[in-house]
């Protein structure tokens, strides 16, 4: 049996088939994967393009100070597989970074079997890996750790939000017609063919029974345009495409605050509320919203203390960023 991977469609070329059971669909869930989100998004920092340029260029030059050589070592360009220890299916629906570092940590005995099957140049830092997988994994959680906090964690909110959305939308087709209109529009490389899911695939092909275990649907922004599956035993059959919306995520669009909320928070921490659609510096929202730099900082850390905004150190200044609460009143439903 070959060492499980995460593998990547692309091109249609080829195309693996998933067989459904009674079983598969009562058992087919959502979830949401912070540390897949950095394993992906190392591809776009890598290769900027696309809806996720903007956002590359932003973190790019922040970057510069994190030692992320391992992490980058285990996703090679083109990335035709991944090793599937850097990054398990999550086992709960929305995991935090910690809670999915854990079950990669736990994954040492499974690296060199890994790595073997996954082939390629060995760099010095997965010569270390392999020759003491504890350790090695234990620099890969400090590295990700320090990549999360710069590249990812300041625009989570705003990520997340937009894959919770694609959750509600997928939970309603599931409500409003079972399975094979809630997966029917999930992505151009996924179709219906009989009781068969098929997904095209630049490397890959054959029928996949997932024999049970049910299929496991994972909305990755820093997947697109590509979709990745995992298909092979101990893991949960695993989809991973790309959420609604994606194309409009990094526009920056000037957006007023709801009244109420300047009732209530007055109309210059609601303004700031408003531009921090994207992470900024004290610097750039003291200039958008015709403030000084002290009189912006008082504002905002008037925010932070009420948990509406978070702060981020990245090297010599710090970003600031709206929390999920801060979206919801920004965003009512």
């Amino acid at each position: 049996m070959p060492s499980p991977r995460h593998n990547g469609d692309g091109l249609r070329r080829e195309l693996i088939e998933l067989t459904f059971t009674v079983q598969d669909i009562a058992n087919t869930r959502f979830a949401i994967s912070p540390l897949w989100e950095v394993v992906a998004s190392v591809r776009v920092i890598k290769e900027p393009a696309g809806v996720n340029r903007p956002w590359a260029e932003q973190v790019r030059g922040r970057l510069e100070g994190v030692d992320w050589r391992l992490l980058s070592d285990l996703v090679p360009m083109p990335t035709i597989s991944l090793v599937c220890f850097i990054a398990p299916p999550p086992t709960t629906s929305l995991p935090d970074l910690e809670l999915e570092l854990s079950g990669m940590l736990s994954r040492a005995a499974d690296v060199r079997a890994e790595l073997d099957a996954w082939g390629g140049a060995r760099t010095p830092g997965l010569r270390a890996l392999y020759d003491d997988p504890s350790a090695g994994l234990e620099r890969l959680a400090a590295q990700i750790r320090a990549y999360w906090a710069v590249a990812i964690e300041p625009y989570w909110p705003r990520i997340r939000t937009l894959m919770e959305g694609d959750l509600l939308y997928r939970a309603r087709m599931l409500a409003e017609g079972g399975v094979h209109r809630m997966l029917a529009d999930l992505d151009a490389n996924v179709s219906w063919q009989g009781e068969r899911l098929r997904l095209a695939h630049r490397f890959c092909d054959g029928v996949r029974p997932l024999d049970g275990r049910g299929l496991l649907l994972v909305p990755s922004v820093f997947a697109w345009p590509r979709i990745f599956s995992i298909t092979v035993p101990p893991f949960q059959p695993t989809l991973r495409y790309p959420p609604r919306g994606i194309a409009t995520l990094w526009e920056r669009e000037r957006k007023d605050p709801p009244e109420a909320l300047a009732a209530v928070l007055g109309a210059t921490r609601a303004r700031l509320l408003a531009e921090l659609d994207q992470p900024a510096s004290t610097k750039d929202l003291a200039l958008r919203a015709g403030l000084s730099e002290p009189g912006a900082n008082q504002h905002l850390t008037a925010l932070r203390k009420a948990g509406l905004c978070s702060a981020h150190r990245t090297g010599r200044y710090v970003l600031y960023a709206r929390t999920a609460i801060a979206e919801s009143l920004l965003n009512p439903t």
